[in-house]
């Protein structure tokens, strides 16, 4: 920690002796991470459930928590992570807890710190390109066209399951499209 900022074991600033064999994925993660700070991954829905998105590089380039979306358009996600990206290169970072207004939306986000027993299954190129979690990870949640979060009163079901609620242990999420990804029983 030569200056204060705990160490990144990324694939950048440590050479893991697999260099010359990363993928296309991080090759390119790489080359983002390098050219803009931070990297935004895209999982796009399939027949079983919502998509989300992702950032990687927050953490080697402004020692920041990463971010997570889920459940609504991939590419409104990306666009709302890179604002999120720019804030934190300008020295705001969003913080566990924090609730941030016209963050994603047009309305509000709330920022809440994932639980890293849904990091293998759910942001795996962040895994592999860190090779030492647990790293930070804060879940950007949405509101309901009523300004209401999932876990308010006065939200429907389809709304409170669009996103998981990633701050709990998975054995005690509710089975669904988001704990499928863990492979077996959480």
């Amino acid at each position: 920690m030569p200056d204060g900022r705990p160490l990144c074991h990324c694939v950048i600033c440590h050479d893991h002796g697999d260099r010359d064999r990363l993928d296309n994925f991080q090759l390119r993660t790489i080359v983002h991470i390098t050219q803009y700070g931070w990297s935004v991954v895209l999982v796009h829905p399939d027949g079983e459930g919502p998509g989300w998105a992702y950032t990687i590089g927050l953490w080697h380039s402004h020692r920041s928590s990463e971010l997570a979306m889920f459940g609504s358009d991939v590419y409104e996600m990306e666009e709302i992570l890179n604002a999120l990206g720019r804030q934190t290169a300008e020295g705001a970072p969003p913080e566990d807890g924090e609730r941030r207004e016209e963050a994603a939306r047009g309305g509000a986000a709330a920022f809440r710190p994932v639980d890293p027993r849904w990091y293998e299954a759910l942001f795996g190129g962040a895994v592999a390109f860190y090779r030492r979690p647990p790293l930070p990870f804060l879940q950007v949640v949405w509101p309901n066209p009523d300004g209401l979060f999932p876990w308010q009163p006065g939200t429907d079901l389809p709304f409170r399951h669009s996103q998981p609620w990633l701050w709990l242990d998975p054995r005690q999420h509710p089975q669904g499209a988001w704990t499928r990804h863990l492979g077996g029983t959480p």
